[in-house]
């Protein structure tokens, strides 16, 4: 018998509840809590799962077996994650952030969009499927505990892990509109770096020195303005090497997206470049991007006027798919350096190894048959995009060769993800749960 609304709605109350919160350290053993009820849900629905520990939050792996003949039959991996962000500012919230609330036809707590909400009906649709003995695929969990604090436990599992599978899903993503799922199919590396220039011993008068000492903050902007935007909005082309245009499927599904204009307008932000809100979605999704993410040097609060001696600067690229880490490292190291003045010392420190970017084939049968799971449900076929954001797992997926989309059931433009006030539409609940079990039913075919 399948769970009402308001059953379903008890067993996301206590998932919601449980608040972890895996950047403050207070919260650990929440997280470890929200991970026992994770694991302990894929046993009472009938599979196996295990509590796997790292160096930081410990990940849920499990698996409920096809009803029949799990041996010869299609494999899912299936990836969300079950920390979530800090509620703060509190005062902010109507309802308290860990109590799931309905209001106004929507459900708000902490967590609801991102990503337990969309953890819970895919556990929810595979455990009702195998409970009336009608799942047609192996579905392989392997869930976060440490995504919103960029942990790579989940990668370097996935690196050891010898089985594989035959499709990956990743929940945890969002609708365009009530009416308009989306399947990422592609997602941008990324590269980011710590520059710190140097130009003497000590901050110097800027009366006695200033206009015959090399200006540390000078220098750095000097460095770096070899690798900005250009104009257009564009990158140097050293650093767009390697770049794969999209796909004309891919084309044609952006086009439907809401206007790039609209976008920016939303943050009351102001575009790069002629034509960039036009090509919004080209510039966002398939091509390099290149931003300062902070720079401190001297004095830019008081009245203090020195010449500076040191500059530092946070910098990222985001690396279209085709492109190489490696390649683009060296290519702006190159570059930077090249553009250093005589006389400052620039030190230049990658942090951590790099991410890299990945797409899926569109053409993919996995794809396909999820999206026509969608399109029977939901009433409209999912569009296909690419995240203008980096997502390790999901390259790490693509990798192994398997065919990856990532979705999710929350409305993106309402949902307050990261914000006070997050929720979902009320009806995502049980539409996410039918839905799931359908892209479940359908890719029993792969076999």
């Amino acid at each position: 018998m399948t769970p009402s609304r308001d059953e379903l709605l008890d067993d996301l109350f206590e998932l919601i509840a449980i608040p972890s919160v895996s950047a403050d350290s207070d919260h650990a053993g929440d997280v470890r809590a929200a991970g026992e009820w994770v694991r302990d849900r894929i046993l009472s629905g009938g599979g196996d799962a295990e509590l796997v520990e790292t160096e930081r939050h410990p990940l849920v792996i499990g698996e409920l077996q096809a009803s029949e003949r799990p041996e010869s039959s299609p494999t899912v991996l299936c990836y969300a994650h079950f920390d979530v962000q800090p509620p703060d500012p509190l005062e902010l919230w109507e309802s308290p952030p860990f109590e799931l609330t309905r209001r106004d036809g929507n459900l708000y707590a902490r967590g609801v969009a991102d990503d337990k909400g969309n953890l819970f009906l895919l556990l929810e649709a595979a455990a009702q499927l195998a409970a009336v003995g009608q799942l047609p695929v192996n579905v392989r969990l392997a869930f976060d505990g440490e995504e919103e604090v960029g942990g790579d436990s989940i990668v370097r599992w996935l690196e050891q892990d010898e089985r594989g599978a035959d499709a990956a899903l990743i929940l945890d993503g969002a609708m365009v509109r009530r009416d308009q799922p989306v399947f990422y199919v592609g997602v941008r590396g990324m590269l980011y770096f710590h520059l710190r220039l140097r130009t003497g011993t000590t901050d110097m008068h800027s009366g006695m020195f200033g206009g015959a000492a090399l200006n540390a903050a000078h220098a750095l902007i000097a460095a770096l303005a070899g690798v900005l935007p250009r104009a257009d909005g564009r990158l140097p082309d050293p650093l767009r090497a390697g770049v794969t245009p999209p796909s004309e499927a891919e084309l044609a599904a952006w086009a439907q997206l809401p206007p790039g204009a609209d976008q920016l307008a939303h943050y009351g932000a102001a575009s790069i470049g002629a034509g960039a809100a036009e090509e919004f979605y080209l510039h966002t999704f398939a091509d390099t991007s290149l931003d300062v993410n902070g720079f401190a040097s001297g004095s830019p609060d008081l009245v203090k006027t020195v010449l500076p001696v040191e500059a530092r600067a946070n910098v990222s690229i985001r690396l279209a798919p085709g492109q190489d880490p490696d390649e683009i490292r060296q290519m702006f190291e190159r570059l930077v350096r090249d553009a250093v003045p005589e006389g400052a010392e620039l030190e230049i420190v990658l942090n951590g190894s790099g991410s890299r970017p990945a797409v899926t084939p569109t053409g993919s049968p996995a794809i396909r048959l999820a999206a026509d799971a969608f399109e029977q449900v939901v009433g409209a076929r999912p569009l296909l995009v690419r995240s203008g954001g980096t997502l390790p797992i999901y390259a790490g997926l693509v990798a192994r060769g398997l065919p990856t989309l990532a979705t999710g059931f929350g409305v993106e433009s309402e949902a307050n993800v990261h914000a006070p006030n997050e929720n979902v539409p009320e009806e995502a609940l049980e539409l996410g749960v039918a839905t799931m079990r359908e892209v479940f039913r359908r890719l029993g075919e792969l076999g």
